[in-house]
């Protein structure tokens, strides 16, 4: 009979893992500035009470797709607080797993800096809406879909930062400006590897407790959402990032969810009990699905732009 690990016994039992991944990281992880990209002579003073320049949407020579897409990138890493709550309330600030919350929120820091810093030097957005927009998404908090269970927590984080990654890689190369572009890759980079800690954690638990594991995954993939969702006019930013093929669906399966699902072998794994393999079998369903509606988008997309084109 397969034993149950209750998320106490999973935290004790998976915390030389987590050293071992969090000195992996430290081996990896590269040093780098938030000032060493910013354009900083490039800036002006805007209007208030430096009394200089109203911000006007000529300033930024961007588009307005990729103008929100950089909106909707910084406000997702503004909400930085309510992520490390959710996470050092779930992982604790003991032992190796509380050295990993800080040191992943003192990396994350730098992503909100860098990218405001760049936006407001170079003028890509409206100051005053921007500010209002902080206000608001952080005003509302962030709470998961799985707040204070290991298992799902791990599972999302193992796909959102990857999610992140090719959002933000994607947002800079549309950009068209050079620094911009460079500036996210380093970004991207770093999402990159706190995906990698997470998804080897979440491997880990498959090897101590595949069945409850399995569930999880299937419950975080099926409800899967990227945490700005809740940020001002997300829904009609999302949609023109998809269009532009910034983040769509098919990026969401392929790029996301089928590397990080093909790392863990979750469709090879043996051993599983019946409740385990139920959770394999909707989950092998509900990706079939994701591929059938990522072709239906590509299609409706193809034929927008073609009705545009041919204007």
């Amino acid at each position: 009979m397969t034993k149950t690990w209750s998320q106490t016994d999973l935290l004790r039992e998976m915390n030389q893992v987590v050293e071992g991944e969090l000195n992996r990281h430290l081996s990896i992880a590269k040093e780098w500035f938030p000032h060493d990209y910013i354009p900083w002579s490039d800036g002006r003073n805007y209007d208030g009470l430096m009394q200089g320049e109203k911000w006007s949407p000529e300033d930024s020579g961007i588009s307005d797709v990729a103008r929100s897409a950089l909106i909707v990138n910084l406000l997702t890493e503004d909400n930085l607080p309510s992520y490390h709550h959710e996470i050092a309330t779930i992982f604790g600030r003991d032992d190796a797993w509380g050295a990993w919350v800080h040191r992943w929120t003192a990396e994350e820091g730098r992503h909100g800096i860098a990218m405001r810093d760049y936006m407001l030097v170079k003028r890509l957005c409206d100051p005053v809406e921007l500010e209002r927009f902080r206000m608001k998404h952080m005003s509302e908090g962030y709470e998961s879909a799985h707040s204070g269970e290991l298992l799902h927590s791990l599972a999302y984080v193992s796909f959102q930062e990857l999610a992140t990654r090719v959002s933000h890689r994607n947002t800079g190369k549309f950009t068209a400006d050079p620094m911009a572009d460079k500036l996210l890759a380093r970004i991207a980079a770093d999402e990159n590897l706190h995906m990698v800690f997470y998804r080897n954690l979440l491997g880990a638990a498959l090897q101590i407790d595949p069945d409850q594991t399995m569930q999880a995954i299937l419950e975080v993939v099926k409800q899967f959402q990227m945490p700005g969702t809740g940020i001002p006019g997300f829904q009609r930013k999302a949609v023109e990032m998809a269009v532009a093929g910034i983040y769509d669906l098919r990026q969401h399966k392929d790029s996301v969810l089928d590397p990080v699902l093909r790392f863990w072998n979750v469709f090879e794994l043996e051993n599983l009990s019946p409740e385990g393999e139920q959770a394999r079998t909707e989950l092998a369903a509900f990706m079939d699905d994701l591929e059938k509606q990522a072709l239906r988008f590509e299609d409706k997309r193809d034929m927008l732009k073609a009705r545009m084109a041919s204007r």
